[in-house]
């Protein structure tokens, strides 16, 4: 017998593209169940991220016409891990294995058939990962796949050109709920599960509708949160920085007093240029240290990752 898929998929403000991702998500698992490759079980969850839309308006409307498609409302909005996180949660009792994707069906449809075929195979976690970005502008290639090197060169297991398109099987979701951070990077965490996986690659296209609700700084802000959730090796950087900043300094002030001995230079210039520079230096590497600071101080208030304030009547 077939086993239980579920699609999860978040969405914040995404009014414009809904009906047209229901209707392709409906088509695929028409596919899917004809195939035998899932069961009539299977379902689409879509998870509204506190949007200001008719996002959540069109999900009801949607599961009124067709029940396969449920939903739930988190009571305000959470990020897009904390919604991804949610629908995981939400489904894990029901389904034998999870998609994530994501609502701008920028993530191929198609590959769903090859996670499923590497589930069958064993696999419990299976990445979609992108075979290339050429469609992108050279700014954001150049800062994506600066991002996944820098992330590798500092110990951390992520999959390259992976982002949040994955199938996660119901042991995985179950090994993933033992990880407790409220600072969610889940591209660095599924890794850490260490079960079975597999790579399924394809090729991203562009929007159905609407505009990207994840703009630069969005972009940036996931990229910090990877880097210091994962590794600390930028406090051993801090540390280097400082050494060398006293080295400097000792060589600069022997400079100056030197120069100013000889009447090269003003004493007072060259003092302002140090101290403006290693002023910088010195604030920038107390952000750094205030950062890891900032996240031990929240994750000590265990503060719940996400409050479901309504679902659609099945899920009831």
């Amino acid at each position: 017998m077939a086993d239980t898929l579920y699609i999860v998929v978040p969405c914040y403000n995404e009014e414009e593209v809904l009906h047209i991702t229901a209707q392709k998500l409906g088509e695929k698992l028409d596919e899917l169940e004809k195939n035998g490759k899932i069961s009539n079980e299977s379902r689409v969850l879509f998870v509204d991220d506190g949007s200001k839309d008719r996002t959540w308006a069109i999900i009801n409307e949607l599961h009124e016409k067709d029940g396969r498609f449920q939903g739930v409302k988190l009571s305000r909005n959470r990020g897009h891990q904390n919604a991804l996180l949610a629908g995981l949660y939400t489904t894990e009792e029901k389904a034998d294995a999870i998609i994530s994707m994501d609502a701008d069906l920028q993530d191929d449809i198609d590959a769903v058939d090859k996670m499923l075929d590497a589930y069958y195979d064993g696999a419990e976690v299976v990445y979609g990962v992108r075979s290339h970005r050429a469609k992108d502008s050279f700014f954001k290639r150049t800062t994506a796949e600066g991002f996944y090197k820098i992330m590798q060169a500092l110990g951390v297991e992520i999959v390259f050109n992976h982002a949040d398109y994955r199938l996660m099987s119901k042991r995985a979701v179950a090994g993933l709920k033992q990880f407790k951070e409220v600072n969610l990077f889940l591209r660095g965490i599924v890794p850490m599960i260490g079960f079975k996986s597999d790579k399924v690659y394809y090729e991203r296209a562009e929007r159905a509708a609407g505009k990207s609700k994840y703009p630069l700084k969005k972009m940036l802000g996931l990229a910090v949160d990877g880097i210091t959730s994962f590794s600390t090796k930028p406090l051993g950087f801090i540390f280097t920085v400082a050494a060398i900043l006293i080295a400097l300094g000792i060589a600069g002030l022997i400079v100056t007093i030197t120069l100013t001995a000889l009447e090269i230079i003003p004493f007072w210039g060259i003092i302002l240029s140090a101290m403006a520079l290693f002023t910088g230096i010195l604030a920038a590497c107390t952000a750094v240290v205030g950062l890891y600071v900032g996240k031990n101080y929240m994750e000590t208030k265990h503060r719940p990752p996400f409050i479901i304030e309504s679902k659609t009547d099945d899920e009831k």
